[in-house]
């Protein structure tokens, strides 16, 4: 099949490129011809917070990356849609995630389908956002209108999609595992090319840090006495503010966690992604909302126990005293956790359950949902 991916993509960084770029390599493996339209402009630098949207890394091989799309443009919108329409792909798997993003991909989507051969799938991140402003739901509306079938990687993002559509196909598939990090290489040899002590025993929070990801409900846990004893515990802060980093800074001085606290607050290259997680015993998502989160699968890639808050997707992924925990999102559920973590040394046996695990989110699984979707717009069009 011929097969477009609108979404971000290389030289933008993030979760959502770094699926969308190893979505296009599974479907080449599965022998489609399969090209991206990324943003030329993605978001304005206004509305950006963090440093910057592009990464230094070299771009992957073999994938047909179009940097076309321009965010806030209705010209470049009606041009891309015509291009693409043109093309006549079998299939646009777009990317939803924001409201702000409806205008150009809704657009571009319901002018590249009216060629009457293209179907249009929709991956959800999220339906209604963590951070809500005035107009998403009409915004969300209008993207949804654009849209043949959806995939929703969380059940509450599959369930919202029942605000906005009726009578399209939606499936449920899990984000799968990203496994383009890199290999594990051993804690010890981890540690080391990470500047950290042999002896910690290190704590993982990792990604951007945004007021919903519960930062601070875990600084708060760490400041317990019952961590603060644990010897050498180290919690490590991986990814970069795009909320008030002085908030966080503050509250660390304020619970007298200096020396419990590793900041590395810069944008980690993925080169160095499997060296945090390699360091680590237990990656740490204390989240207030979330739908999923691709940083479950990169610490399922690794072999490594999660902890997670029951709130919105997490808890489908991890599967409570077995592959990590899952805890009301309130710093003494959290520090009771770490605490059994390391006091009973449940390392080892969370491991296995995990290694176990991770079979079910592989990315053959979710092509077929795909695949699934598109053959039921075919069949709901012929009857």
């Amino acid at each position: 099949m011929n097969i477009i991916i609108i979404g971000p993509a290389h030289p933008l960084r993030g979760g959502i490129a770094a699926l969308n770029e190893r979505l296009a390599c599974q479907l080449l493996d599965e022998g489609h011809d399969v090209e991206i339209y990324s943003f030329s402009l993605q978001y304005p630098g206004l509305l950006f917070p963090g440093k910057t949207q592009f990464t230094d890394s070299e771009p992957p091989k073999n994938l047909k990356i179009f940097k076309a799309i321009n965010s806030i443009n209705p010209f470049n919108w009606l041009r891309v849609g015509r291009q693409i329409k043109k093309k006549r792909p079998d299939i646009i798997i777009v990317r939803y995630w924001l409201p702000f993003m409806s205008p150009s991909t809704g657009t571009i989507c319901r002018i590249a389908r009216k060629n009457n051969h293209t179907k249009v799938i929709a991956i959800t991140d999220n339906i209604l956002p963590h951070e809500s402003r005035p107009g998403d739901r009409q915004l969300t509306r209008f993207f949804t209108k654009s849209v043949n079938g959806f995939v929703a990687m969380s059940k509450n993002v599959f369930d919202d999609l029942d605000i906005f559509i009726s009578n399209q196909p939606k499936r449920l598939s899990p984000h799968p595992i990203y496994d383009h990090y890199g290999k594990s290489v051993p804690k010890s040899t981890a540690k080391e090319k990470l500047l950290l002590s042999p002896d910690y025993q290190c704590l993982l929070f990792f990604g951007f840090i945004r007021d919903y990801k519960g930062l601070d409900l875990l600084l708060e846990a760490i400041s317990h006495d019952k961590i603060k004893s644990i010897d050498n515990l180290k919690l490590i802060i991986a990814g970069e503010f795009y909320s008030n980093e002085e908030k966080y800074l503050a509250l660390i001085k304020e619970l007298g966690i200096e020396k419990n606290v590793i900041l590395r607050t810069d944008y980690i290259a993925e080169d160095q992604v499997n060296l945090y997680f390699c360091a680590c015993d237990m990656v740490t998502q204390p989240y207030k909302t979330a739908t999923q989160s691709g940083v479950t699968q990169i610490g399922y890639h690794f072999n490594k126990p999660m902890l997670v808050t029951n709130v919105g997707g997490l808890p489908e992924i991890i599967e409570d005293q077995k592959c990590g925990y899952v805890v009301n999102p309130d710093p003494e559920s959290i520090s009771n956790a770490i605490s059994d973590f390391y006091t009973n040394n449940r390392e080892g046996f969370m491991v296995n359950e995990v290694i176990k695990a991770k079979e079910r989110f592989s990315w053959e699984n979710f092509t077929k949902t795909i695949f699934d979707i598109y053959n039921t717009c075919n069949s709901s069009q012929k009857n």
